[in-house]
């Protein structure tokens, strides 16, 4: 039997959503991080987030030197499949992976 390599390389999670759920952890993320995070230049980064704010899902302003972000209460999910469920459950369960679980186990 042989071994089927895959056809692409695929994640469940967007880097879109990975960097909203960055802004909802920390506000005051540098673009700079949120590329790191998702293995991406600052340029498709500044892509990303430019595209989530045109969309209405987060708004940036800016503080002195640095950039505040805030997501958009209440947005919904952009594909009529989920388009009736607000992204702040999507978001919750994201920011949720990196809190230790209460049997003290550290989720990854």
């Amino acid at each position: 039997m042989h071994s089927v390599e895959p056809r692409t390389s695929w994640t469940f999670v967007t880097h879109h959503a990975r960097i909203l759920a960055m802004v909802q952890r920390d506000p005051q993320t540098r673009l700079r991080d949120m590329a790191a995070a998702c293995e991406v230049t600052e340029r498709a980064a500044q892509a990303i987030v430019t595209d989530l704010e045109s969309a209405g899902y987060l708004t940036r302003v800016r503080h002195g030197r640095r950039n505040h972000y805030e997501v958009t209460p209440g947005t919904l999910f952009r594909h009529p499949a989920e388009g009736q469920h607000e992204i702040a459950d999507l978001l919750k369960l994201l920011t949720d992976l990196d809190r230790p679980d209460p049997g003290g186990r550290t989720r990854s």
